[in-house]
């Protein structure tokens, strides 16, 4: 496939095509098609999940990964109850996220709730902030403020 933007009609003309590829595990060295976000509303890719992230959150990504591992592949009201009673300070953030995350797939993509589970959740590294702390004999130490990126996105059960 050439790497141009196409039309509505011509990715409608194509779509069977283009969502096979789209869908298909690919190497590296073959990347999927290009589509543009216009595209990807035509054909109806992304309505299948709900998805929600934060950026610049001021918590360290290694602190919210321990809590993220807790809830992958569980149902919804299972990851509500896991956040709800974990002691932990990222339990909170990602409380209020999985709750945006689950208005986005019933509301915007009509997705059943009580089908619906954490299919995917990451959290990455966002910027540093790096302050400086004096300690004795004139010298300083320097301390890190982290921040993460964090998504969780969920998905529908098949109903076998």
């Amino acid at each position: 496939m050439e790497k141009r933007v196409r039309s509505t009609t011509e990715l409608l003309k194509d779509k069977d095509s283009i969502l096979e590829l789209y869908n298909s595990q690919q190497p590296r060295s073959r990347k999927a098609p290009f589509l543009t976000s216009k595209g990807k509303k035509a054909l109806g890719i992304g309505k299948d999940i709900g998805m929600s992230s934060l950026k610049f959150a001021r918590i360290s990504s290694s602190k919210v990964k321990i809590v993220l591992d807790l809830i992958k592949g569980k149902g919804i009201d299972e990851a509500y109850a896991i956040l709800k009673y974990t002691p932990k300070g990222a339990s909170e953030i990602l409380l209020k996220l999985l709750k945006s995350a689950e208005s986005n797939a019933v509301n915007n993509n009509n997705l059943d709730r009580d089908l619906l589970y954490v299919d995917e959740a990451y959290a990455n590294q966002g910027p540093t902030m790096k302050r400086v702390k004096p300690i004795a004999r004139g010298s300083a130490n320097r301390i890190l403020k982290r921040s993460s990126h964090i998504t969780l996105i969920l998905k529908e059960r098949k109903v076998q």
